[in-house]
Order: C-alpha cells, then structure tokens, then sequence
C-alpha cells in the first residue's frame, strides 16, 4: 500500500493510526468497495471542499464520518473525499475475498 495521494488532509495522529491499527471489515461491503471500522474515526486537518477527482481501484478513501472505504472493481470513476492511500494492484484479488469481521493492517510501501 502506498500513503497518499490526500494524507496531507489528515491529522499526523489519524495517519499513524490508519498504518498502525487493526481494521474490522464491516457488512457494507460489495463489488463497489469495502467499508473498515476501526478503534476511531481517522480526523481531518482540513475541512474545506476536495473537487472530485479520478478513483482507481485500491483506492482508500475516507468521508466525513472517518471511517475509510477501500474501492474495489466496480469503484466510480471520481471521488470527492480524500485518499489517503491506495492498495497495490497486485493485493486487490485477496482484499476482494475479505467477508465482515475479518481485521486487516495497512503496511506502507517504500
């Protein structure tokens, strides 16, 4: 996985907290994507408006509530909150496979 492109638009805390807790996969799931809950919402440093912009699958994206969504192969083409990560390609198969209640970790690619 790979930070960014938005993690500017979070908190240094939420940002360590999105590499270093465990995520629950939730039963909002589907083709779309795959909403995690984790021991918190992940908080904004900034709140104005991101324009849309284009999504690729593996993107991590997080709305307002904090809680991130993983888009999958049906994912829309644009976005208007921010990403503060995107999976590699290559993992997507597998976190495709991923049923409520099983817990993930993010790690940061270099």
């Amino acid at each position: 996985m790979r930070i960014g492109p938005r993690d500017d638009w979070f908190t240094p805390a939420s940002v360590r907290a999105f590499l270093h807790e465990t995520w629950t996969v939730t039963p909002q799931l589907d083709r779309v994507g795959i909403r995690l809950q984790g021991p918190g919402p992940l908080h904004r440093s900034r709140h104005d408006e991101l324009p849309s912009e284009g999504m690729v699958a593996g993107s991590i994206q997080v709305p307002p509530e904090g809680h991130p969504v993983l888009f999958l192969a049906d994912h829309p083409v644009t976005g208007g909150y921010p990403v503060i990560a995107v999976v590699r390609t290559a993992d997507l198969p597998a976190a495709a496979q991923l049923r409520p209640g099983r817990r993930v970790r993010f790690v940061r690619l270099t």
